[in-house]
């Protein structure tokens, strides 16, 4: 077998060891070697570079590209799955090797990436977010109409759920319908337009239900919760992750160290939309009011949870950011109290033991499979990385 060697460069690992110099070997798709002097059969000069593990985006939607409602209804269903292999390569051309879609892609699109139809990351699914009457996955609209995000097809089921019997079928539903990871909202939320992020959603029997039916199928749940009582909820219930994490109280964060469930901050969606209506998305007035409502709490909500220590891993819930642009996500994350040290290593081996991959993924470490991000000038320059990316490898080969 070949052994790949990249020579000469600096290697931040991931694992919070600070960058040293170091080769790099290559073999089968996996990384063999890490140390000086070492040598391969085909060699890469990585002089002046910094070799990074391949990052991580645990909150994306590649189903969506936009957030602009008018132009969604406009939109013939089968474009979507066009623009989802468009968001991928994008998504792949940042560094970022490995998603979580938090809603809306299904099996199909998983497949087609493991079999080589389209480019991107490798991708964990949710198929479809769940939600109560009236929350945040409901897009009833007072006109009686509804303007689903994602629309319901048969790889996506609707994910409209009340009461735990029927939270024990959705869930069931979800499984067969290929899902990796199960979504819940426990609060409402911005785009949404009759609900609000401070309120909780769901009560404790049909997120126990939830739970104990995803625990029986061995996947782990992740939770839109904004409200403080909603986060509270999800996290005594079990929950693993946080997404969003607005109105975190004392409380909260000292649930979310005891249990040790990390947040996923998405602290650049807020701002994603505004700049939208900004740039004449038609987005609802109600939704527009919440963005700008959310921000200084989101961001004063991360700043604690990080000086507390809860656990962080990237998501950035794009989509309502552009796809391509995920790496805006750590330059918050830096400005909310995480040393750029910390923003990487949340962005590699925190996000891969958050997605149940760290045995495989996550950091430079020998046995581990090759993906890796090359990077010129300071790695620890988040505001200009995504300009600075030379190449992308994944499982050993050159996909960027």
């Amino acid at each position: 077998m070949t052994r790949t060697l990249l020579r000469g460069g600096t290697v931040f690992d991931g694992t919070g060891a600070p960058a040293a110099e170091a080769d790099v070997v290559i073999e089968d798709g996996r990384f063999v070697e890490v140390g000086p002097g070492l040598d391969g059969d085909e060699e890469v000069d990585a002089s002046g570079l910094t070799l990074l593990p391949g990052l991580f985006d645990c909150h994306v939607h590649v189903m969506a590209s936009h957030v602009n409602f008018f132009k969604l209804a406009n939109t013939p269903f089968s474009y979507r799955f066009f623009e989802a292999a468009r968001n991928l390569a994008a998504t792949l051309a940042t560094g970022i090797t490995n998603v979580r879609d938090a809603g809306g892609a299904d099996l199909g699109i998983q497949q087609a990436l493991e079999d080589g139809l389209i480019r991107g990351p490798r991708m964990q699914i949710s198929v479809r977010m769940l939600s109560q009457t009236g929350g945040h996955g409901d897009c009833w609209m007072v006109s009686g109409q509804r303007m689903d995000l994602f629309p319901v097809h048969p790889g996506c089921p609707d994910g409209i759920v009340d009461g735990p019997d029927e939270m024990r079928r959705k869930v069931r539903e979800m499984v067969r319908a290929g899902a990796d990871v199960i979504k819940v909202a426990t609060s409402g939320g911005v785009l949404s337009p009759r609900d609000d992020p401070r309120h909780a959603h769901f009560r404790a029997a049909e997120l126990a239900v939830l739970v104990e039916e995803a625990d029986a199928a061995g996947l782990p749940v992740m939770a839109h919760a904004q409200s403080s009582e909603g986060i509270k909820a999800a996290v005594r219930a079990g929950i693993r992750s946080i997404e969003h994490g607005i109105y975190l109280d004392d409380e909260a964060i000292e649930l979310m160290l005891e249990r040790g469930t990390y947040l996923v901050p998405t602290l650049v969606a807020p701002t994603g939309v505004i700049r939208a209506a900004q740039a004449g998305a038609a987005i609802p007035e109600s939704s527009l009011r919440k963005a700008e409502a959310v921000i200084g709490s989101h961001r004063e909500s991360f700043a604690r949870a990080v000086d507390a220590g809860v656990k962080v891993a990237m998501g950035t819930d794009s989509a309502v950011t552009p796809h391509g642009d995920n790496l805006d996500e750590l330059v918050l994350m830096h400005e909310g109290g995480m040393k750029p040290e910390e923003v990487l290593v949340a962005t590699t081996l925190s996000a891969a033991r958050l997605m149940g991959v760290d045995h495989e993924l996550g950091s430079i470490e020998p046995g581990k499979r090759a993906d890796v991000v090359l990077v010129s000038g300071d790695p620890f320059d988040l505001a200009t990385l995504k300009e600075r990316i030379t190449a992308v490898y994944m499982d050993g080969r050159k996909v960027v």
